[in-house]
């Protein structure tokens, strides 16, 4: 008799504003493919799809993407809307805006706060929504973000947004948002080995009851190339504890504290199975202080 699968809610929630969500969810980044537009290898549509309504099906229901994943083929949008609509009322989907990439995959200057609201209404069109349930202001450069998250939060009032977050912060960005509207969660890029200076930040978050979701989490300074980063002391605890090393780097990340989501991504069933199992690992205090 096959083992029953893990489901995500053994990761344990946390509520993003009103929106309760497990602790291991999806990020959709690589699926669409395409390695000139630095998300990997090509996807096959079909095994995409088959993956994303195997992730719901497995307790996933916060799912993290935006408008400029996309490849020649196809979009990160238009393969979760394929495969989800309609939507399961629980499922949480996550966009980023700020970012953008004309039609051939290069990258835009940072959209102004008057172009926002053409880049929400690209999330809602192509995921087939009425309204986004979480919308991060993903900044590049600025030194205020006020401007900006104003913007987006007359969306909000206007109800094409339910919660706020932000994405690629520095600490002083968060008091600043704060200051005109709750933000929900906070995304930066976070691991065993990498950006540690972001510990005392991760801390900080957790203590104002905002969300903390680290990217490249598992592919470390990889970034988008993917895989998974190599760490002989994340080898040695896979190794002993008879896991994978991105098992190990997702239960890491969860144990900095009851705030921290992960968003692994994968294309490939194997892997989207193993990344949940995850969500029951427990790290012992031994293993914690060896990846330390």
């Amino acid at each position: 008799m096959p083992t029953p699968l893990i489901n995500a809610n053994a990761a344990g929630t946390w509520t993003l504003g009103d929106l309760a969500v497990n602790r291991i969810g999806f990020g959709a980044m690589r699926l669409p493919g395409g390695a000139n537009y630095g998300y990997g290898a090509s996807s096959d549509r079909d095994r995409v799809i088959g993956v994303l309504r195997q992730a719901v099906e497995l307790g996933v229901n916060h799912i993290d993407t935006a408008a400029f994943y996309f490849s020649p083929l196809r979009s990160a949008n238009e393969l979760i809307n394929r495969a989800l609509a309609p939507y399961a009322a629980d499922v949480v989907i996550a966009v980023k805006v700020g970012p953008g990439r004309d039609p051939s995959g290069e990258w835009l200057p940072l959209a102004r706060p008057d172009q926002l609201r053409g880049q929400v209404e690209e999330n809602l069109r192509q995921l087939g929504r009425d309204h986004l349930d979480v919308v991060y202001l993903r900044q590049h450069g600025l030194d205020s973000v006020a401007e900006h998250f104003g913007a987006l939060a007359e969306l909000r009032d206007a109800g094409l947004i339910r919660h706020l977050a932000l994405s690629n912060i520095r600490p002083q960005h968060l008091a600043q948002a704060q200051a005109i509207a709750p933000v929900v969660s906070v995304q930066n890029p976070y691991g065993v080995d990498t950006r540690r200076m972001h510990d005392e930040f991760v801390r900080v978050c957790g203590e104002q009851g905002v969300a903390f979701v680290p990217f490249y989490a598992i592919a470390g300074e990889g970034k988008e190339s993917g895989g998974v980063a190599r760490n002989d002391a994340v080898l040695a605890v896979a190794q002993a504890r008879g896991v994978t090393a991105a098992q190990v780097r997702i239960a890491w990340t969860l144990s900095r504290g009851p705030h921290m989501l992960a968003i692994p991504g994968t294309g490939n069933p194997d892997h989207l199975v193993e990344n949940i199992a995850a969500g029951a690992l427990r790290l012992s205090a031994e293993e914690l202080a060896c990846l330390e």
